[in-house]
């Protein structure tokens, strides 16, 4: 156990699926696995352990932004042997390719976080996902004709930005959707030598101003979910 799982050693699959939100992960569990345990309720971050199409495969909330995230994957890869983190959340386009509901993969995220300085004394802003794990989920999603986007995200620090333009920095950096949790967890992953990548769904356009409900983005995810998880091996 760490100061924020109290999972046995045992209790934790190689493979972690990773929403931010504890009731998404509660949702999964109750909706796609078989034979799962609830093995994590420190700080309300719900982790369940399960099978999905005979693989097993664990479920842990990783609550809202760098630091948060940082912790959980942190502790999964050093203390628990997790040799991959999928996570899965949403975000907010900038590119006018892309729509609603969009499922995106990351394949750079960017960031002017302090994370990695702070962390591991590394300067870098461009943080990558793991090829081989990223691979797996495009072959997977041939398989379930899921239409995948992929490119450059920006990871924040800060949900209410107020002193810089975002449109500026997307054109500038040539990201195209905004979250803020990825640069974290592939800077993590790395350091370690473990295996890290990250799906989003598209909930809200800055480009259009679309918003979705809580509801919408809950049954939108499912396309999501399932890449997700089919990728587990």
């Amino acid at each position: 156990m760490t100061a924020h799982i109290e999972a046995k050693k045992d209790e934790i699959a190689k493979t972690v699926i990773m929403p931010g939100d504890p009731n998404r992960a509660k949702f999964i569990c109750e909706i796609y696995l078989e034979n799962y345990k609830k093995v994590n309720s420190v700080r309300g971050m719900l982790a369940y352990t399960g099978f999905y199409n005979g693989q097993r495969v664990t479920v842990m909330a990783s609550g809202m932004g760098m630091p948060s995230i940082g912790i959980y994957a942190y502790e999964l890869y050093k203390f628990y042997d997790v040799e991959n983190i999928i996570r899965i959340g949403t975000a907010g386009a900038y590119d006018k390719n892309l729509k609603i509901f969009d499922v995106l993969l990351v394949n750079e995220a960017y960031s002017d976080s302090s994370f990695a300085k702070v962390q591991s004394n590394v300067n870098d802003d461009i943080m990558y996902p793991d090829k081989e794990l990223c691979h797996n989920i495009r072959e997977k999603a041939k398989e379930l004709n899921i239409d995948l986007k992929e490119g450059r995200i920006y990871s924040s620090d800060v949900f209410y930005i107020e002193n810089h333009n975002i449109k500026e920095m997307s054109e500038k950096y040539h990201f195209l959707a905004t979250e803020m949790e990825s640069f974290a967890l592939f800077h993590t992953a790395g350091r370690l030598g473990k295996k890290a990548a990250c799906l989003l769904t598209i909930s809200n356009h800055f480009v259009t101003g679309e918003e979705t409900t809580s509801e919408e983005r809950e049954k939108s995810l499912n396309k999501m979910i399932k890449l997700a998880l089919s990728t587990v091996k």
